[in-house]
């Protein structure tokens, strides 16, 4: 079944499903369904061999009952066989029902509603399987080449008994991999709509670039502040971190918000700073789970100065603020940083003597009230001395506010950025992501 073919079946499929379970519903019910499918291609390498793969093929329906100012929410698999499924519907939501009868009323529910109509799908063009796995292995051959190579198409699509309805469909491709020598290890990550031959060819080269670098003599650093340039990966995970409470208008509301400091203009990060939800990357859905239509670009930081967090309905209800259509989390979904005038061919010689970092691990807040996180250096790790690369080094632990990273230490970003799309597999793939360029920071702290 080509990729255009199994996004009409499921639409399809999700039209008479829906149509089913609507019909069912009395005067005081209303209910919202979202709808996850794929239709991917999984394999995974090691030794430059194929060990493991698979095509997957799922799709789940959640289900969102409300009722007299209570609210169930409930899930189960579909089989894409329409009597099947619809009988499976039904009684899915004769146990919503039976739930939503044992709960208290909600003081902050958010009502359905009706958000209105939109489509977005996007067709790439990925390599079949054969195709697709000469075209990996024939690169890398020579190489110990291990990764997970996942492709194909994703869907998310909402309706509601208000009228909204709502369908993203995106055919893309991530493949993680490492190259080794022995214990040393170099990570890439190539991903897009569209493969390229000669950008996978690239992206080895780079890596291949890296690895040979691993095998120079290690250089003992010592814990201390040193001039440091994380790689677009490595800064991707350190912003990755604004997930976790730093953008929630909620976490604010609460006193559990790292970014307390600029929600409140009692601090603000380097002019050189800008990102914001870009969902023209096509990265993810505009529409959340409740079906609201998110604006296409939504600034968030501006110059260095925090222009809004991400505020969802039930956020914006029980604290009278102004919603902007973020999912429940009020997580950025298509985080876009803007670039600055670091060159590629100038990193090295710009960092001048310091620590250049590929990947990153390990995150978490050490101490949110000053938005400190703490971290691990990993892979292909790096000391610098007069733009040049000594050697790698021994994993360091590192601690660094968020503060003075982003604020008076952040001394340039570069001209290009790389999408690190999300790359978790757990029950289904997943969308999301971000667009990040490489970081130079001054003074970065490293503990042990």
């Amino acid at each position: 079944m080509s990729s255009a073919q199994f996004m009409s079946q499921v639409r399809s499929h999700f039209d008479v499903v829906s149509r089913h379970v609507l019909a069912q519903l009395s005067a005081s019910e209303a209910v919202t369904l979202n709808l996850s499918a794929e239709d991917t291609l999984y394999v995974r390498f090691n030794n430059n061999r194929v060990r493991q793969n698979t095509d997957v093929q799922q799709a789940t329906l959640g289900m969102q009952l409300q009722s007299n100012r209570r609210t169930v929410e409930q899930a189960c698999t579909l089989t894409l066989d329409v009597a099947t499924d619809c009988v499976t519907l039904s009684r899915l939501l004769a146990s919503c029902r039976d739930e939503v009868g044992l709960l208290d009323a909600d003081p902050h529910q958010v009502p359905v509603t009706n958000h209105g109509q939109s489509q977005e799908q996007f067709l790439g063009e990925l390599l079949p399987a054969q195709a697709l796995i000469a075209a990996i292995l024939d690169a890398a051959s020579g190489s110990d080449m291990a990764g997970l190579y996942a492709g194909g198409v994703i869907i998310r699509a909402n309706c509601n008994s208000a009228g909204q309805q709502h369908w993203f469909a995106t055919e893309s491709f991530f493949l993680n991999y490492s190259l080794y020598d022995g214990p040393k290890a170099a990570k890439g990550c190539y991903a897009g709509t569209r493969w390229d031959t000669a950008q996978w060819a690239n992206h080895l080269a780079r890596t291949r670039t890296l690895l040979e670098q691993l095998c120079r003599p290690v250089v003992n650093v010592q814990p201390g502040q040193y001039r440091t340039y994380l790689a677009p990966a490595a800064f991707a995970d350190v912003l990755g971190m604004l997930g976790w409470n730093a953008m929630s208008a909620a976490a604010w509301k609460q006193g559990r918000s790292p970014f307390k400091k600029l929600v409140e203009r009692e601090a603000q990060l380097s002019p050189l700073l800008s990102f914001g939800e870009n969902f023209d990357l096509a990265l993810s859905p505009r529409f959340n789970s409740l079906g609201e239509v998110c604006e296409a670009r939504l600034p968030l930081m501006q110059s260095g100065v925090l222009t809004q967090l991400l505020v969802n309905s039930r956020t914006a209800s029980e604290y009278a603020l102004q919603g902007n259509a973020a999912e429940e989390g009020e997580a950025p979904r298509a985080l876009d940083v803007a670039c600055g005038s670091l060159a590629e061919a100038d990193v090295l010689k710009t960092l001048g003597t310091g620590l250049y970092l590929s990947n990153v691990h390990y995150l978490n807040w050490s101490d949110p009230v000053s938005a400190r996180i703490t971290g691990m250096t990993r892979y292909a790790c790096f000391w610098v001395e007069h733009g040049e690369i000594v050697g790698p080094i021994n994993d360091l632990r590192w601690d660094e506010s968020l503060y003075d990273a982003l604020g008076a230490k952040l001394l340039a970003l570069t001209d290009w950025a790389e999408i690190d799309p999300a790359s978790e597999t757990y029950y289904m793939r997943s969308l999301g992501g971000s667009r990040v360029p490489g970081a130079l920071i001054d003074g970065w702290t490293f503990t042990l």
